[in-house]
């Protein structure tokens, strides 16, 4: 997170240098077009002279041509005159032929003379004007060695830029590919979790419904049918959720104060530039419109800080001896009347931002463009005022219950809240959309030719409020929205009704509370030998794992039950076959009574026949005897509560069968003991993965969010990314575009500064030629 927050700055601080460079480009295009007219008024000024040296050549071509004629007339008129001085005086006619010569000859002087003059005054304008020209082409050849060290520099600058910006794409794609496998490392554990917490869920609604049944069977106070009467349906203090409200009123507090400082900045920056823009007050009055604008935006403070002193007073009301529901939260409605003075204060002033708006479009200098960015900016307060209006509503409907207790039943709370959560994420959007519009509007701006440095930096400070208020509003919608399960969710409720907690009861609970509590001090008083942690935790553990193994205990006691009825049976099993062998043994008897009647009665006939039946009676007792031993040696089918023992008896053994079952016993129940501790190590241990999956599964949810937040960041810089590098590649393009211009503008001027040196040198040389060849005349 700290990287991307990084990156954040670094692309703020590159937006705010290609600002700065974009508005030395525009001052650097305006001077390449100040110096291309230059260039064109030199070049027409160029060819001006070279037209008017044009013309000066031509008329030293037909001055030397007229020279020519009048030397060579000169040179005629001197030999007639030799010629006549040499005849001599013939007469009257000679002496007036020779006085028109002179009078002719005296004028081709003359106007010899006058010719000399002439060249001598045009070749000092041309060395007057070939100086100017000089000077203006040295001019001209260091103003464009400047520019070209301005745009190597910025070459060199953004090259640098280019540079370390493929750098941080670079760090940023492989940043991608860890959180990509890390991403696909944790879908592969939640699935592992979520087998785990779906046999957990099972084995936990096993356990709810057998508790559910124990509670019904063993707890009778629990009268849910008639709360009212019910004096023990008094919630505990839940201390996790006062400690969560707690973490969560904190993290309020500071995006609150980060709010409210960027929405003093922005209210202060807009009073500044009202004074600045369209009219500015140092130099004019501004129109009363914007004055009574002014006024209401300096009175912002007023309505603006109380928004965070209520909230700090609703912080430090939630503590952790506290009952923090919203029937009890009488804090909130004091932040409640505090962000609706707050809102009819956006109300007061939204009638004259639009009129401000339409000012500025009013002004001479407003372009199409402009005209239409002041209008979106007007529909976007519009948006941006209406949004508070709906956030005062949702916050008014949530201070409700602590001022009047059947005010909204928590069904509707939860509904409130969502829809609290959207209108948020509203408010984001439409700050966001007014910053982008803002944005615009700054851009063409700057291209006005009457724009200001003074108004210029108050509008970048306005931006920059605007950017960290858009940022703000998203901080608190995403905070809000992680946070809708716990704002929605009840922590406390009396058992067995869904009816929300009254005060009555919440003062009930503090004061058990603190009667619990100095019960606690008064029992460590008493003994102040407590149990060590260590200890604790471990009694804790196995009474949690005898609790939740009782459902095992059932389990044992059915089987038990189960065991007890079959033994029972073969009991009454084992019972009918002593019947029947009574029956046999009585059988037996009467057999035997017959046999010794018989006996007798053959006693009492011959003597042998007294002697057989004595032999008969002889044998029977043997035969008895023996089937007596064999029953003896036969073994022996033994019953009781552990089960079935099949013995064979001896003399020596008979005496042995009791120590053998209860050997036999004792064996099985050390068994059964051990069997029972090892059933409630594996319970304690299914409890302890239970909780561990819980928490894995909590760790899990957390790092879905957080990967969602990552990927959306990382998407956000990749757009950022992509459009500076468009914008560096669009203004690379442009100074390319400009430095060939330039550098083919040079090559002409060179061209044509070659060129007219080279005419100047041939005048100053045919002009020397002409003025040696007069001299030698």
């Amino acid at each position: 997170m700290a990287n991307v927050t990084d990156l954040q700055t670094k692309y703020s601080k590159l937006a705010q240098e290609y600002s700065k460079l974009r508005a030395q480009n525009q001052v650097l295009k305006k001077g390449v077009v100040d110096e291309q007219a230059n260039s064109a008024s030199l070049k027409e000024q160029l060819k001006q002279r070279d037209q008017s040296l044009r013309k000066q050549e031509q008329e030293m071509d037909s001055l030397s041509f007229r020279n020519q004629q009048l030397a060579k007339r000169v040179e005629l008129l001197q030999e007639e005159l030799a010629a006549s001085e040499a005849k001599g005086k013939k007469g009257k006619h000679g002496l007036q032929t020779q006085s028109v010569f002179d009078e002719d000859l005296q004028k081709k002087i003359e106007e010899n003379e006058r010719l000399h003059i002439q060249f001598y005054e045009a070749d000092e304008r041309h060395k007057k004007t070939e100086a100017e020209l000089r000077e203006r082409l040295e001019k001209l050849e260091k103003d464009a060695e400047q520019h070209h060290g301005v745009v190597d520099g910025l070459t060199t600058k953004y090259a640098e830029t280019i540079e370390r910006l493929q750098s941080d794409k670079a760090r940023l794609e492989v940043k991608a590919q860890t959180l990509e496998r890390e991403a696909k490392e944790c879908r592969m554990r939640t699935e592992d979790c979520q087998q785990q917490l779906r046999r957990c869920q099972s084995e936990l609604n096993r356990q709810v419904k057998q508790s559910s049944s124990v509670i019904q069977e063993k707890v009778p106070f629990n009268d849910t049918k008639f709360s009212d009467y019910n004096s023990l349906n008094v919630p505990s203090h839940n201390r996790r959720h006062q400690l969560k409200a707690r973490d969560v009123a904190g993290q309020a507090m500071s995006f609150i104060q980060d709010l409210v400082a960027a929405l003093l900045n922005v209210h202060s920056y807009t009073e500044q530039r009202v004074h600045i823009y369209p009219l500015d007050s140092s130099i004019e009055t501004i129109s009363p419109l914007n004055q009574k604008f002014s006024q209401y935006l300096h009175e912002n403070a007023a309505y603006v800080r109380p928004l965070e002193d209520s909230f700090l007073q609703l912080y430090q009301s939630i503590t952790e001896d506290t009952v923090t529901v919203l029937e009890t939260v009488v804090k909130l409605k004091i932040f409640s009347d505090n962000f609706s003075s707050y809102t009819h204060f956006l109300q007061k002033i939204l009638p004259y931002q639009l009129k401000s708006l339409e000012e500025e479009c009013e002004a001479p200098l407003c372009t199409a463009a402009l005209s239409a960015k002041n209008q979106e900016l007007q529909s976007d307060i519009k948006r941006v005022t209406s949004v508070f209006e709906k956030l005062q509503n949702y916050i008014n409907l949530l201070a409700l219950p602590s001022v009047r207790q059947d005010a909204m039943p928590h069904s509707n709370t939860s509904a409130v809240f969502t829809q609290l959560a959207a209108c948020l994420h509203s408010l984001h959007d439409a700050i966001k959309e007014m910053s982008k519009h803002y944005n615009q509007k700054a851009d063409i701006e700057r291209e006005l030719p009457t724009v200001t440095q003074k108004l210029c930096t108050t509008t970048e400070c306005l931006l920059g409020s605007l950017g960290s208020l858009t940022s703000c509003t998203g901080k608190i919608a995403t905070f809000f929205s992680n946070n809708l399960d716990f704002f929605t969710s009840s922590g406390y409720s009396p058992r067995g009704s869904t009816a929300a907690l009254n005060p009555v009861q919440a003062e009930s609970m503090l004061a058990n509370k603190k009667k619990a509590t100095a019960y606690i001090q008064a029992v460590k008083k008493a003994k102040p030998q407590s149990v060590p942690y260590r200890e604790a935790l471990s009694n804790r553990r196995i009474l949690t794992s005898s609790t939740e193994s009782r459902e095992g205990l059932t389990q044992q006691v059915q089987q038990s039950q189960e065991k007890i009825a079959r033994l029972e049976q073969e009991k009454e099993h084992w019972l009918l076959e002593a019947q029947l062998g009574k029956v046999r043994l009585e059988k037996e008897n009467q057999r035997i009574a017959e046999l010794e009647a018989q006996l007798a009665a053959a006693l009492g006939g011959s003597p042998n026949s007294q002697t057989a039946a004595a032999g008969a009676l002889t044998r029977g007792h043997e035969e008895a005897a023996a089937e007596l031993k064999a029953a003896e040696k036969e073994p022996t089918l033994c019953t009781s509560l552990v089960g079935m023992l099949c013995t064979t008896p001896t003399d020596e053994h008979v005496g042995d069968e009791e120590s053998r079952e209860q050997l036999i016993k004792s064996h099985y129940m050390a068994r059964v003991g051990e069997l029972t501790t090892q059933l409630q190590i594996s319970d304690s241990k299914a409890v302890h993965f239970h909780s561990e999956c819980r928490a894995l599964a909590k760790r899990l949810a957390i790092a879905e969010k957080s990967r969602e937040t990552f990927s959306e960041e990382v998407k956000l810089a990749n757009q950022n990314i992509t459009r500076l590098q468009d914008e560096l590649a669009t203004t690379k393009r442009s100074y390319e575009d400009q430095l060939s211009m330039m550098s083919d503008h040079l090559c002409s001027m060179n061209e044509t500064l070659s060129k007219q040196r080279e005419e100047i040198d041939t005048l100053k040389m045919g002009s020397k030629g002409n003025a040696k060849k007069n001299k030698g005349r």
